[in-house]
C-alpha cells in the first residue's frame, strides 16, 4: 500500500453555492487554516458573513490557476463545483500533491486520475454528501447488521430500497421548489434508470413512469428509480449467497408530484436540448426556493432479508430534516458528512487512493455516530425474525 502523504492542515473549500452549509463551520474548527474560493473575493466574503464565519476563513476569488498557485503538499481541496469541474480540480491536486474531496459520484474522468493520485499518496474522497453519501452509510450499516444476524454464507433473498428527496416543507401546487440547478433536475429525469424488481433487471427509459407510492410512518410519498442502481450491489458488498429480489436507488417526491408534473413530462418526451434548457429557466422562475421558504430532506434506506418462508430480517434508517432561517436542510445534509470526511483526511484515518463515504460497516457505524453527536439526527428500526403465520408475529419493529 502506498504511503499516505500527511495532511498539512490547510483546507481549500471551492464554491459557496446552495449546498455549502454548517459543514464549512465545522471545518473552520478542525482545520488549521481554511480558504473559501468563490466567483469573486467579495462574494466569498459575503458567503462567510452569511454563515457567521467572517475572520475564521480567508475569502478568495476562484480561478483554477489562482488556486493552483496557493496549493501546497498535503493541502485538502473540497470541490463544491458542478461534477464536470471535479476532474480539472483533481488534476491540479495531483500536480501539487494535495488531497481531494467532493460529494458527487466519481466520474470516469475522475477515476482515470485515481492511480496517479494513489501513487502520490493522496486521498481522493467522493460520494461523501447526502445522496450519494449518507445513503451509503445507512446501506453499509444495515447490510453489516443483517450479515452478523444471518451469516454471509446463509442462502437468502433480499430487497434493498434507498430513496432520497429534497422537497418543500410546505407543499405547493407544483409539489416541488427548485433548490439546485433546474436543468440538472430535468436532465436526471431524461436519463434512463436501471434497477432490479422481482428478481429481474429493469430499465425505465422515462424514470417517472416507474413512480410508485412509498409510505413512511403513515405519510405517502411518490418514489421513482434514478440512475443505474445495479453497480451498487457490488459496491455495497452484499454476500454472494444472498439473491437480490429488489434493488432500487431512487428519488422521493411529495404525494401528487406525478400529476402536477404531467405538462413537464410531455416536454421531456419531445423537447430537444434547447427547449429543455428554456423549460428549466421557466420552471425555476415560477417555482423558486425563496429566503422565506423552508426545505425538507427525507432519506429512507430499507433492507429485508428472507432466509425461508416466514423468516425475514428487516432494518431501516430514516432521516427527515427541515431547513431553518440559518441553513437549508439540503446544505446541512450535504456539507456535514463531507466535512466529516475531510476531517478524516486531516487526521490520517483515510488511506491513499479512492475512498467513498463508506466502504465498510465499521466506518459507516463510526461516521453515523459522529454525525449524530454533531446534531444530524436520524432513526434506526430493526425487526426481529418473525413468522407471520404464528404467534411469533407479535414482534413489532423497534427503534
Amino acid at each position: 500500500m502506498t504511503e499516505r502523504l500527511p495532511a498539512s492542515g490547510t483546507v481549500h473549500w471551492v464554491g459557496a453555492g446552495l449546498s455549502t452549509g454548517s459543514g464549512l463551520a465545522v471545518l473552520c474548527e478542525r482545520a488549521a487554516r481554511v480558504r473559501l474560493w468563490h466567483r469573486t473575493e467579495e462574494r466569498a466574503a459575503g458567503a462567510l458573513a452569511h454563515l457567521g464565519l467572517t475572520g475564521r476563513a480567508e475569502p478568495r476569488a476562484f480561478t483554477l490557476p489562482a488556486l493552483a498557485t496557493e496549493l501546497a503538499p498535503g493541502d485538502v481541496v473540497v470541490s463544491m463545483l458542478p461534477a464536470p469541474e471535479h476532474a480539472g480540480l483533481l488534476a491540479a491536486c495531483v500536480r501539487a500533491r494535495a488531497h481531494f474531496a467532493c460529494s458527487s459520484y466519481a466520474s470516469p474522468e475522475v477515476l482515470d486520475q485515481v492511480p496517479a493520485a494513489e501513487e502520490a499518496g493522496l486521498v481522493v474522497l467522493t460520494e461523501a454528501g447526502l445522496d450519494p453519501g449518507i445513503d451509503h452509510l445507512f446501506a453499509h450499516s444495515l447490510i453489516g447488521r443483517a450479515r452478523t444476524e444471518i451469516g454471509a454464507d446463509t442462502p437468502a433473498a433480499y430487497r434493498l430500497t434507498s430513496y432520497c428527496g429534497g422537497v418543500p416543507a410546505v407543499p405547493n401546487d407544483f409539489r416541488y421548489r427548485f433548490s439546485w440547478a433546474p436543468l440538472g433536475v430535468l436532465n436526471a429525469l431524461r436519463s434512463p434508470a436501471r434497477y432490479l424488481e422481482n428478481g429481474t433487471e429493469t430499465i425505465a427509459d422515462h424514470p417517472w413512469e416507474a413512480t410508485r407510492p412509498h409510505v413512511l410512518d403513515g405519510e405517502t410519498f411518490e418514489a421513482y428509480p434514478n440512475r443505474d442502481s445495479v453497480p451498487f450491489i457490488e459496491q455495497y458488498g452484499l454476500p454472494a449467497a444472498w439473491t437480490p429480489r429488489t434493488f432500487v436507488r431512487g428519488t422521493l417526491r411529495l404525494d401528487g408530484w406525478l400529476k402536477a408534473w404531467e405538462p413537464v413530462f410531455e416536454e421531456l418526451r419531445t423537447g430537444d436540448d434547447e427547449r429543455i434548457a428554456a423549460l428549466a429557466r421557466e420552471l425555476a422562475a415560477a417555482y423558486p426556493t425563496t429566503d422565506t421558504d423552508r426545505d425538507r430532506v427525507v432519506l429512507s434506506v430499507t433492507l429485508e432479508v428472507e432466509t425461508g418462508p416466514g423468516r425475514t430480517w428487516t432494518g431501516g434508517y430514516r432521516l427527515d430534516q427541515l431547513g431553518d432561517a440559518e441553513e437549508s436542510a439540503m446544505a446541512r445534509c450535504v456539507s456535514r458528512p463531507l466535512a466529516l470526511g475531510v476531517h478524516h483526511v486531516l487526521d490520517g484515518s483515510l488511506p491513499a487512493g479512492l475512498n467513498r463515504a463508506a466502504e465498510t460497516t465499521e466506518r459507516s457505524d463510526r461516521w453515523l455516530a459522529e454525525l449524530a453527536e454533531e446534531g444530524l439526527y436520524f432513526s434506526l428500526r430493526l425487526g426481529h425474525w418473525y413468522c407471520p403465520s404464528s404467534a411469533m408475529n407479535d414482534d413489532a419493529p423497534r427503534e
